[in-house]
């Protein structure tokens, strides 16, 4: 059983940053990949990026690519997504989940989710 606490979230004007963390408690942190989600009211949940168990593979949503970095220390149970040059349209609540398998799989089952964490972006 693995726990996540997303934290971070805030209003911010377009163009600025934001940093969301993701804490997990449990030993086992480092066994799973870890994937960054949002969904924005009326529109489909979106896999904003993930990373591999050791940090080494990323991937990201072409609609974050260049915005967005994920990074992960699992001495520390915590995987960080790093939001710059925000824009409206990335306004939602954003999700951790975590994966007993591949970011590279489109259908990875992402067992564990926390709670969210609201990201707005408006002037």
């Amino acid at each position: 059983q693995l726990q996540l606490v997303e934290s971070g979230g805030d209003l911010v004007q377009p163009g600025g940053s934001l940093r969301l963390s993701c804490a997990a408690s449990g030993l086992t942190f480092g066994a799973y990949a870890i994937g960054w989600f949002r969904q924005a009211p009326g529109k489909e949940r979106e896999r904003v990026s993930c990373v591999s168990n050791n940090g080494a593979f990323t991937n990201y949503a072409d609609s974050v690519k260049g915005r967005f970095t994920i990074s992960r220390n699992n001495a520390k149970n915590a995987v960080y997504l790093q939001m710059n040059s925000l824009k409206p349209e990335d306004t939602a609540i954003y999700y951790c989940a975590a994966a007993f398998g591949s970011c590279r799989d489109n259908r990875v089952d992402f067992k564990y989710w926390g709670q969210g964490t609201q990201v707005t972006v408006s002037s």
